[in-house]
């Protein structure tokens, strides 16, 4: 028998593309003949797919600037959420964590009152394996938890790093694809044209949030020993620095005379921008030097683009160095310096690479087959 399940979701389309993964997640358990209700925020619109139930109780949670106002709002949010999907006759509650903190904390704990079983799909680890106060929230949130979902082998044992009891309750349920979701562009020329990227230039991309564990150095540094050979290309850099400016970037953007091989677009990037970004692009970077699950990754193969990226653990588990995609040694400049040219040197490889990426996102990491393994992880409760 199929029982009723109610993803709750605060986040929602705030600031990301987190709601795409929602959409994608929701089709696959009801292909799988899964009941599903969704609830999140109202900045995010309904997707209108067939057989969803969706509710936007989460009340403009993030417009205010005031943390009690928003945690007042997540709270109310909470309860109408829990209250009406536990008398909607729903026992199973699915919760994505990419942070702790005391609301998360809260939305269990109510779920809990209510007697409502507790899936967890942790998208990162580190916030439940720090030494901050977190940890402890996160200690506390594993207790509640009923089962936990996680998206490859390398994040499952750094849970069980943490707590080894753990490791009965994981499953492992892939990353799904974007392919739904986007419109894939094919006019390299036009796509170039409407983000003002030069049409003579072969286009390296850096994509997303420009943060310090993603390894924009390692990549620029790298640049000078590319440009020697193919001094027609440009490394595009799409994304808002987080957290921390640009200075440091731009030292060795400089101090390398790099500049005319850059083209920075350090901002944050319009939705209906991003199908531009990676039509124009020949190869994405992802120079990451800690991972657990790329997002950016999945949504290179979603536009069938080729990419290179760090040999971290998790993106191994996807990346076949290549045949789906290619590998360099994570913070090592000589080997990405090396690598970058010889893949330039090789069109036709590129090409194939290419085309087998984009049948894997399709494939393995279609959400049919996420729904299905999803199901199964509900099941097991």
């Amino acid at each position: 028998m199929n029982r009723k399940v109610a993803i709750i979701d605060p986040l929602g389309a705030h600031g990301s593309s987190h709601h795409f993964y929602l959409f994608g997640q929701a089709e696959g358990l009801l292909r799988n003949d899964v009941e599903l209700s969704l609830y999140t925020n109202n900045e995010t619109s309904s997707p209108e797919i067939n057989g969803l139930k969706f509710f936007a109780f989460y009340k403009d949670i993030f417009k205010s600037k005031s943390r009690v106002i928003s945690g007042i709002k997540w709270i109310i949010g909470t309860v109408f959420s829990v209250f009406h999907a536990r008398f909607s006759g729903i026992s199973i509650f699915h919760f994505h964590i990419f942070y702790t903190n005391v609301l998360v904390l809260f939305n269990l704990l109510f779920v809990k009152i209510f007697f409502g079983k507790i899936v967890l799909t942790l998208h990162d680890v580190s916030s439940f394996s720090n030494s901050s106060n977190s940890s402890i929230i996160g200690k506390l949130i594993y207790k509640l938890t009923d089962r936990i979902i996680t998206h490859n082998e390398f994040s499952k044992s750094e849970i069980i790093n943490v707590n080894g009891n753990l490791s009965s309750c994981i499953s492992i349920v892939p990353h799904g694809n974007y392919t739904p979701f986007i419109n894939i562009q094919y006019d390299k020329e036009k796509s170039k044209e409407q983000l003002g990227i030069p049409n003579n230039r072969r286009i390296l991309l850096f994509f997303g949030m420009i943060k310090k564990v993603k390894g924009l150095e390692i990549l620029l540094s790298a640049l000078k020993g590319v440009i020697k050979q193919n001094p027609d290309v440009l490394l595009v850099i799409a994304g808002k620095p987080w957290e921390n400016d640009f200075s440091a970037y731009q030292k060795i953007i400089d101090e390398n005379n790099l500049s005319e091989y850059i083209l920075l677009h350090t901002k944050f990037i319009l939705q209906e921008d991003v199908e531009h970004y990676y039509c124009a692009s020949d190869l994405v970077i992802l120079p990451y030097k800690k991972i657990y699950q790329s997002g950016v990754l999945m949504m290179t193969l979603s536009y069938e683009r080729p990419a290179l990226v760090s040999d971290l653990p998790p993106l191994k588990e996807i990346i076949s160095d290549n045949e789906n995609g290619f590998l360099f040694k994570t913070e090592n400049v000589s080997d990405l310096t090396t690598k970058l040219n010889s893949i330039l040197s090789d069109e036709g490889l590129m090409e194939e690479v290419r085309v087998k990426g984009s049948e894997l996102i399709n494939t393995k990491y279609d959400w049919g087959e996420i729904g299905r393994q999803t199901k199964q992880a509900y099941q097991s409760l």
